[in-house]
């Protein structure tokens, strides 16, 4: 039998009594402390509860599985996890691979830590987009913006875990809210799309659960000095907020700003795009037809450009309607009738853009 219990976010003291008779009857409990941090002092705490000395096991363990499942053929195991034991993926995939080698599995839910993250804010659950996890690689921050900005295109929060890593003999690392709001301002650098600045509201929960537990809220130019203390942590960039959420916030987190709606200026590329080039392909054909206006024998060209115009009012009108893959084709299309005839006439209409 192999069963898979999470200690909630409160550590040992967080294990239930159904958790806590389970653990005492199994022949081998093991404690992996790679998917979030159970610290030495709760390893300690649990040896004292249970009367023995559970075995802490890293990541390659889990993932190989091998060991723990043919262990769990013959005697009654023990998975312990910080939160709820189901939420990492590397403890559903051995669930499965036990359950497909015929060894029954149990599980013996707790708090998860991302539930009480979302919770603490005050902001309403349901109101969360994609998750993501921020690394300290530079790659992942661009990984994280694009989906900070398509949650904010629908109003969503962003919850934004950070990289954690434990290995045997060595202090954990935890990926600091400065660290994350620095790699956040070098992608907007990159992308442009004017999601993450200075003066982008977020909320960073550090130590969730534990008795230093803190909460802080405010613009980022805001927090950019504060000391936040050891992990873990979660930054949550603030979608459109309702107005008990803002409430919210400013009663439970330390708020140093008031509440701001990061979506409220947000818009997709395609609406950039158009916005954009639209003025500026009306301005480049008035140009031509100014040029080409004294020639008689341009009655064709002149066509052209009517079509042009067509087509960059069919980009905003397909634009208004939401249609925005047909406005950037129909802008794409009138750009592209201007510059056919900027090479057949030599003439450069662009020349008057800002």
């Amino acid at each position: 039998m192999l069963w898979f219990v999470g200690t909630g976010v409160n550590g040992y003291r967080g294990l239930s009594l159904a958790a806590l008779d389970t653990l005492k009857k199994c022949d081998v409990v093991y404690v992996e402390r790679f998917t979030s941090a159970l610290s030495d002092s709760d390893l300690l705490g649990l040896n004292s509860i249970l009367g023995r000395e559970v075995k802490t096991v890293q990541r390659g363990f889990v993932e190989d599985g091998r060991e723990i499942i043919e262990a769990a053929k013959k005697n009654e195991i023990a998975l312990v996890t910080y939160g709820d034991p189901l939420i990492a993926t590397t403890h559903n995939e051995l669930r499965s691979r036990a359950a497909g080698n015929s060894v029954k599995t149990a599980v013996l839910h707790s708090a998860s830590g991302i539930a009480s993250i979302m919770s603490e804010t005050g902001l309403h659950v349901y109101k969360y987009g994609r998750m993501v996890t921020m690394m300290s690689e530079p790659q992942s921050a661009v990984s994280v913006y694009n989906t900070i900005f398509e949650n904010l295109l629908g109003g969503s929060h962003t919850l934004i875990l950070t990289e954690y890593n434990h290995d045997e003999g060595r202090e954990p690392f935890f990926l600091d809210p400065a660290s994350v709001v620095r790699m956040l301002l070098e992608a907007e650098r990159d992308q442009k799309y004017q999601v993450f600045s200075s003066d982008t509201f977020v909320v960073v929960a550090s130590r969730v659960g534990m008795v230093d537990q803190k909460i802080i809220s405010g613009k980022v130019g805001s927090l950019a000095r504060i000391d936040f203390g050891p992990g873990p942590h979660s930054v949550i960039v603030t979608g459109s907020l309702h107005f008990t959420e803002s409430e919210a916030i400013e009663a439970l987190t330390e708020s140093i700003d008031k509440p701001s709606d990061n979506s409220e200026n947000i818009k997709r590329i395609s609406t950039q795009m158009v916005e954009r080039y639209a003025p500026k392909a009306k301005q480049a054909v008035q140009h031509m037809r100014d040029v080409v206006r004294q020639d008689t024998n341009n009655k064709g060209m002149f066509e052209v450009l009517d079509n042009a115009e067509y087509y960059i009012a069919d980009a905003e009108r397909f634009l208004r309607q939401a249609k925005f893959e047909l406005a950037v084709l129909s802008i794409g299309y009138a750009e592209g009738l201007i510059d056919a005839l900027r090479f057949q006439k030599g003439i450069n209409p662009w020349e008057t853009r800002s």
